[in-house]
């Protein structure tokens, strides 16, 4: 139990480490950059299912609102999750809590993997968009344009490297019982 415990607050560190370190790397484009935080969040709800996920985000997203600076563009601070991009934050636990859950249910299946990524992506969209339209005073047409369509490509992309990398991760951490139960 106790080798379990441990295991599981090591997994959730390191992919915390890892949002921190590829987190603030970003591709500028229009009003929110292309980040490398889902990315990172796909692969560790692949790894650790939702709750173990969200756990891990949550860490990443505490460090960033103390003021380290793992949030994309190198901030961080209460005022970037405050901003107009902070509703893309919050929904990212969204993200992990609906993407975890259909990893877990299904069984981490390619298919299944893909759609509830897609799922919880779009609720972190959704949620994210409406923070921005109300942060921003702009209409949603304009929020989706800069906010949302640019992303989709790029997103689905870093679905599918999460999916082709978690699995061979998940065989390799399962082999060696590195992975908590």
């Amino acid at each position: 139990m106790r080798n379990e415990s441990v295991k599981t607050m090591t997994m959730c560190a390191i992919m915390a480490a890892l949002m921190c370190i590829l987190g603030p790397m970003s591709i500028p484009i229009g009003a929110v950059p292309i980040s490398f935080t889902n990315l990172v969040i796909y692969l560790t709800v692949y790894l650790l299912g939702a709750k173990k996920g969200c756990i891990s985000y949550l860490i990443y997203m505490l460090l960033g609102v103390v003021g380290l600076p793992v949030f994309s563009g190198y901030t961080g601070g209460i005022a970037k999750l405050a901003g107009p991009t902070g509703g893309y934050l919050v929904g990212f636990i969204l993200l992990a809590l609906i993407s975890g859950i259909v990893l877990e249910k299904t069984n981490r299946n390619i298919v299944w993997s893909f759609v509830g990524m897609v799922a919880g992506t779009a609720i972190a969209y959704l949620f994210g968009t409406v923070w921005f339209v109300i942060q921003a005073q702009c209409t949603v047409g304009y929020a989706l344009s800069v906010c949302v369509m640019p992303f989709i490509p790029f997103d689905l992309l870093k679905m599918v490297i999460a999916i082709a990398l978690g699995k061979v991760v998940f065989i390799a951490l399962k082999r060696s019982s590195l992975l908590p139960a």
